[in-house]
């Protein structure tokens, strides 16, 4: 028996070996972490845009001990519970005409997962049994579990579970920065949409189920925002052909400015949109699906839907949400995501006047990216063998700076960096992330340029 010392580990034991090193976090303060080492971290990704509210919020905690005392778990299958009811009301108060109705789930994939079943159930018990079909984007990213793999456009990622999956069709996404050549970024929109029109007459409009995509992606684009012509596109062509519109929020709601990213686009809103990330900020594990009050008095008259899962509406996990969205109220956190994220993306922007290998910046609000490049003129992508994103991140990480990227795809839509920092961050955050940023870039690109990476 090996020592208890052996036994277990950290999750990381199960990664593919990294050059980048992980700290070992012991304490959390505000935007920082703090390791067992005594150096220091900004988080410029709230986690995995998660802890929007920063860590230790009493208000959070004590909703969380409170409920804990009085009900801790009460399966939703057979019982009901205020916390619940609670929750689903403050969630579609916010969500606005449209979301009057909230099912909750308790991680992202889960709740994406949990929305297709939910159309699909509908449209088999109103006499539509062949709406199988899902459309969805590439590159594009929707979740951990075989179904939602099998409709994420990340080829690297899904690669070891095709026979398991069960694959979408997938149509080009409405890329801001890697559109076709000698068109706008209205026009390329349009082309895109044209696409998935295209994808359903091909598949047959009865066969198909739903169009899911990010309006603001996470990593598998780089944070790229569709245009607002993509999106009233895309809902005319889904309402013509009788075709479900679910956006995936899981990473973008409460982030961008608005509760939903939807919002920015009112005329354009989706029959479904799912909530995660967020919505527990780290406390609990926490999702949502919203939809319309027609569309769940429909499905209640034609049978109902009655899929949950164990943890489903957890009373805790409830109390701690409900907690979340009154802290984001009270503090005006999303307006400050708003205001901060111009602040960020201002000072991004200014990085790229200084910084050749930043070919574009990109996202709206709290959630922002920038794409590195080998070639502003041309566009072209540093080789896999660079791994210059990875290498960003180890430089970062020794400037005392926490920041997310990746290439995706074999690189075939570029190499990004993603800062997502927590809705609580100040001006002064902004210009230290900015500061550490800078010294980054210039060690990094000082080694491009030995190793010949870069002409001169």
């Amino acid at each position: 028996m090996p020592a208890r010392e052996e036994l277990g580990n950290h999750q990381e034991i199960f990664y593919s070996k990294s050059a980048i090193p992980r700290p070992r976090i012991v304490r959390s303060e505000g935007m920082r972490f703090v390791a067992d080492d005594g150096r220091t971290f900004i988080d410029t990704n709230a986690g995995a845009a998660v802890a929007n509210i920063g860590p230790a919020n009493e208000r959070v905690l004590q909703a969380m001990v409170e409920q804990g005392r009085r009900m801790t778990f009460s399966y939703v299958r057979f019982s009901r519970h205020d916390p619940n009811v609670e929750l689903t009301a403050r969630i579609a108060e916010l969500a606005g005409p449209g979301f009057e109705r909230v099912h909750l789930a308790n991680d992202g994939s889960e709740a994406n997962e949990m929305a297709i079943k939910l159309l699909r159930t509908l449209a088999y018990q109103v006499g539509k049994p062949a709406k199988r079909k899902v459309i969805s984007l590439y590159p594009s990213y929707h979740g951990g579990t075989l179904a939602t793999m099998g409709w994420s456009g990340d080829s690297d990622y899904t690669a070891p579970y095709g026979d398991l999956m069960v694959p979408s069709t997938k149509v080009p996404a409405p890329l801001t920065y890697r559109r076709p050549a000698g068109t706008t970024v209205d026009e390329a929109a349009l082309e895109a949409a044209g696409h998935l029109e295209r994808a359903i007459l091909e598949l047959g409009p009865d066969n198909v189920l739903a169009f899911i995509m990010e309006p603001v992606g996470g990593t598998a684009t780089g944070a790229n925002v569709a245009p607002a012509a993509y999106l009233k596109a895309v809902r005319e062509i889904c309402t013509r052909h009788d075709v479900f519109l679910v956006f995936d929020e899981v990473m973008s709601a409460t982030r961008t400015g608005t509760f939903l990213a939807a919002h920015h686009q009112p005329d354009a809103l989706p029959d479904a949109a799912v909530i995660a990330k967020g919505l527990g900020a780290g406390y609990v594990p926490l999702a949502a699906v919203a939809v319309s009050e027609e569309l769940v008095d429909r499905l209640r008259a034609s049978g109902g839907f009655d899929l949950s899962h164990t943890y489903n509406a957890n009373p805790i996990a409830c109390a701690a949400g409900c907690a979340v969205l009154d802290e984001m109220t009270d503090r005006k956190l999303i307006e400050n995501g708003a205001v901060m994220g111009e602040e960020l993306m201002a000072g991004l922007r200014g990085l790229a006047e200084r910084w050749e290998i930043i070919g574009d910046v990109r996202g709206r609000g709290l959630m922002l990216g920038l794409e590195l490049v080998a070639d502003r003129e041309t566009k072209a992508a540093f080789s896999a063998e660079e791994n210059v994103s990875a290498e960003f991140r180890r430089i970062a990480m020794d400037n005392g700076l926490l920041i997310g990227g990746r290439r995706l795809n074999g690189g075939a839509f570029g190499e990004y960096l993603m800062m997502t920092p927590a809705l609580i961050i100040t001006r002064t955050e902004v210009d230290e992330i900015i500061e550490r940023l800078d010294t980054t870039f210039a060690k990094l690109t000082e080694q491009l340029h030995v190793l010949g990476h870069l002409s001169a």
